[in-house]
């Protein structure tokens, strides 16, 4: 147990090392008999027979999954280049001191936090067209996303800024800075060589909000393997594959924001 972690538990004695051990011990053993169950329950129904995973070595298939993957990061990456700029000013704006703007972008943070990402696609998918109002499909995925996503990124700025020592704002004020100027030059670019591992975690949100494009008939990834899994009859082992991608893809994005963690200034 390290320094940090006895600052908030005690360092458990001889018999809570072993409830410890006994407990962990019998989860395990818990995990272990309900998959040994549902895997003999894949069997006995076919699951795992060889004609229902050796399509998964053609390639048409995989091409087929790669373009769903492609269409899946396309909309992370879209929607993360829009609502990690504009976050950053909302956040600004939230810590002002004008009490209009502040009020207003707290409002706006307060309501499409609560706002489900759902609710937002339906909205541009039968609400705006009644209105009028019509985008393609992939602005229909995009745009809720990026709604949705910046209070959340907004709020990161925030705490951001708030841990920023307030030594740098005054330094940049004794220096004639306005305290827009001082944010821009001073303490947004100090705080977001901090914040850089939070903002890569965001981004697995952003990719599993993407799977909501079945939603507007964005054909990503899960998409596709819903797709296979009806053509095919294989929806245990197509949805499986689709799992698979997104943990790997997940994974991927994890050992960056670690890695970043480990290089960011003290």
């Amino acid at each position: 147990m390290n320094e940090e972690t006895r600052l908030l538990f005690d360092e458990p004695g001889p018999r809570a090392r072993r409830r410890i051990r006994i407990a962990t011990g019998l989860s395990l053993a818990v995990i272990a008999s309900l998959l040994g169950l549902m895997i003999r329950q894949f069997a006995v129904h076919g699951q795992l027979s060889a004609n229902q995973w050796s399509m998964y070595g053609q390639w048409p298939i995989i091409r087929f999954l790669l373009d769903g993957i492609g269409k899946t990061l396309l909309v992370t990456v879209v929607a993360a280049a829009i609502a990690f700029p504009l976050a950053a000013p909302v956040a600004l704006v939230r810590l002002s001191r004008a009490r209009v703007p502040r009020a207003l972008a707290r409002g706006y943070v307060e309501l499409f936090r609560a706002v489900p990402l759902l609710l937002l696609l339906y909205v541009f998918l039968f609400a705006l067209p009644r209105a009028g109002v019509t985008f393609p499909v992939f602005w229909q995925l995009v745009l809720p996303i990026v709604l949705s996503n910046v209070p959340v990124v907004a709020e990161i700025f925030r705490a951001g800024v708030l841990a920023e020592p307030r030594g740098q704002t005054e330094a940049a004020y004794s220096l004639g800075m306005t305290y827009w100027q001082a944010m821009r030059l001073v303490v947004v670019p100090q705080a977001v060589r901090k914040l850089l591992p939070a903002l890569v975690s965001q981004l697995v949100r952003l990719l599993k909000d993407s799977s909501l494009g079945y939603v507007v008939s964005y054909v990503e990834l899960l998409h596709q393997t819903q797709v296979l899994g009806e053509y095919y009859h294989t929806v245990l082992s197509s949805y499986l594959i689709g799992a698979t991608c997104y943990v790997l893809i997940n994974a991927g994005l994890s050992r960056v924001a670690t890695a970043l963690d480990r290089r960011r200034p003290s």
